[in-house]
């Protein structure tokens, strides 16, 4: 098991929930967080924490076999934790995954009926990966299912046959998710889509 220090990973992620639950994307329990150390295994929150007051005893060691590694026998890994491990599988350069439950990535997910949502051509694209004038860029929708398997199995499907544009998806009446090469650099992906969210629920709300 992984000895605390300064440097330990989940220190990175017990900042970004606690900040992440200030802003009201991980009220009570709910969203989750991890971070891929150097072997491929991960970090990721327990189930049923909270994430504005977590410990280092809060989190799951996933090893490369996608079995538990590290664990107290009173905490489960995030009952979302095959989503990560269908990411990071499929995009080997990501180094971290974050999944919120904000209002704005509820709101949006529901503007359209289709299995993706077009997103605004805003300057903040950039920061997602897109660098075009007027981009037209799509974030792909999934389907809520109270067996998280089915939602992985339809990212692994749809993903292997169309890679998304950008690092996000939207999973209907749930939440978002991104991942990115860092933690930091996932932190600021969350931050930047969030930020387009709320332009749009604004600019519906505005009828611009």
């Amino acid at each position: 098991m992984t000895t605390p220090s300064l440097t330990d990973p989940r220190l990175e992620l017990i900042n970004t929930a606690r900040s992440f639950y200030q802003q009201g994307w991980m009220a009570g329990t709910a969203g989750n967080l991890s971070i891929r150390l150097a072997d491929g295994s991960f970090w990721i929150t327990a189930s049923g924490r909270s994430k504005g007051e977590l410990l280092l005893s809060d989190f799951v060691l996933i090893n490369t076999s996608d079995q538990i590694e590290a664990s107290s026998t009173d905490i489960k890994p995030s009952a979302e934790t095959a989503i990560h491990q269908i990411l990071y599988s499929l995009f080997p350069e990501a180094q971290a995954c974050y999944h919120i439950h904000s209002i704005e990535s509820n709101l949006v997910a529901h503007f359209t009926s289709e299995d993706y949502l077009s997103l605004p051509p805003l300057e903040m694209l950039k920061g997602l990966g897109i660098y075009e004038d007027n981009p037209r860029c799509l974030i792909p929708i999934f389907a809520n299912h109270l067996q998280v398997s089915r939602i992985a199995a339809e990212i692994q499907y749809r993903f292997t046959n169309n890679p998304p544009q950008i690092p996000a998806l939207l999973i209907r009446n749930h939440g978002v998710t991104v991942w990115a090469s860092s933690p930091t650099a996932a932190r600021n992906h969350i931050e930047l889509i969030e930020y387009i969210f709320r332009y749009m629920v604004a600019a519906r709300s505005l009828g611009i």
